[in-house]
């Protein structure tokens, strides 16, 4: 029989934002489970260790930049170690006339890495929180209110009630994957359908040598190209060059059989044949994603949807709540809007009546 359980609020999403919500939640004194599809935690963090050296490549986000201080601290606190992005050396351009160099790098900018890879910060969020409070493998599948108060969140293994629940998933995923019995307001449900997935139509390529050689020819790693298939390049390197790697951008629709040999080959046209034999490629489509990107993924491309009002305000009578970083005012799209608008659920949460937070009548919540 498929059981019910309660609790203070459900946070649905075990990314930056989720676990950034669930965290403060738990530090205010509320009884809170994340309830997370994927295997794992991290969401659109996500970096593959390289043996050996208890460092990794980020398939996800890879940077945070000055002013983004709720990275930089959350780093700091968790004691994750974070290094520069290379920048010094030439740019390579690729248009359908040839190639070139470019003096100086004309594409990346100051900017922070995780040396254990982005992943590592989603990991150390979730070691704060209560055991068995995180359950993975466990996508939810509707959210509707009760007609005793509250909220029931639909999973497999059962149905959980709360006063509270934090959608920290991309909106147009959430409503493509949730079912929320028609009871969202119209303009937030086409709103949610709307909003672009930051990333979610890219292919992240990520190659591994077993040195940065383009370094000794004065390269920066740095190409851009109008004949693809990767448009943009960029050194993925560790602190001090190991592991060495480059990493390219394609959008989702270029990849079709035969990509990773054009995306090697067209990294061996701009940095020489050693970039025709890495130790590792590593391919990561986002669009594929099932719990990242909707079907509709490569069709949604108004940015300017980012942090609308209507997500700054809670649905379903004051307990349904957005938090991921297409949602945040600030830095959308980035790991900080990510802790951001996880830092605002969890605030608007807590700053609910009392009314708002209650379990349903008749239902015994478990001990504390």
């Amino acid at each position: 029989m498929p059981h019910q359980e309660t609790h203070d609020v459900i946070v649905i999403g075990a990314g930056a934002s989720g676990l950034t919500a669930a965290t403060a939640l738990h530090a205010a004194g509320r009884d809170v489970v994340v309830l997370e599809a994927r295997d794992r935690v991290g969401g659109r963090l996500l970096s593959t260790p390289v043996e050996h050296s208890g460092r990794a490549l980020d398939l996800g986000a890879t940077w945070f930049w000055d002013g983004e201080e709720r990275v930089r601290t959350l780093a700091v606190r968790s004691g994750i170690a974070t290094f520069e992005q290379h920048l010094a050396g030439d740019t390579m351009l690729q248009e359908t006339t040839g190639i070139r160099r470019l003096t100086g790098n004309l594409i990346d900018a100051p900017a922070h890495r995780f040396a254990a890879g982005a992943q590592s910060l989603a990991a150390a969020l979730a070691a704060a929180l209560p055991t068995g409070s995180l359950r993975l493998d466990t996508p939810v599948t509707a959210v509707h209110p009760t007609d005793q108060g509250g909220l029931d969140v639909l999973t497999p293994p059962g149905t959980l009630h709360a006063g509270h629940v934090v959608l920290a998933v991309p909106p147009a995923l959430a409503l493509e994957r949730i079912d929320f019995h028609d009871a969202l307001p119209a303009d937030l449900a086409r709103l949610a359908r709307a909003t672009p997935v930051w990333m979610g139509a890219a292919v992240k390529v990520v190659a591994h040598y077993p040195s940065a050689f383009w370094r000794q020819d004065g390269l920066a790693g740095a190409a851009f190209s109008r004949t693809g298939p990767l448009q943009e390049i960029h050194d993925m390197s560790g602190p001090g060059g190991e592991p060495a790697a480059l990493f390219g951008f394609a959008h989702a629709r270029t990849v079709r059989p035969g990509f990773e040999q054009a995306a090697t080959a067209q990294l061996t046209r701009l940095f020489g044949p050693t970039a025709g034999s890495p130790v590792a490629l590593h391919v990561q489509n986002w669009s594929t994603e099932r719990w990242t990107a909707p079907s509709t993924v490569q069709r949604l491309a108004d940015y300017s949807l980012f942090g609308d009002r209507l997500f700054q305000r809670p649905a379903f009578g004051g307990r349904l709540h957005w938090a991921s970083t297409e949602t945040a005012t600030e830095y959308a799209g980035h790991i900080e809007g990510a802790l951001a608008a996880g830092e605002r659920a969890a605030r608007t949460v807590l700053a609910a009546p009392a009314e708002a937070s209650d379990t349903a009548p008749g239902v015994t919540a478990p001990n504390r």
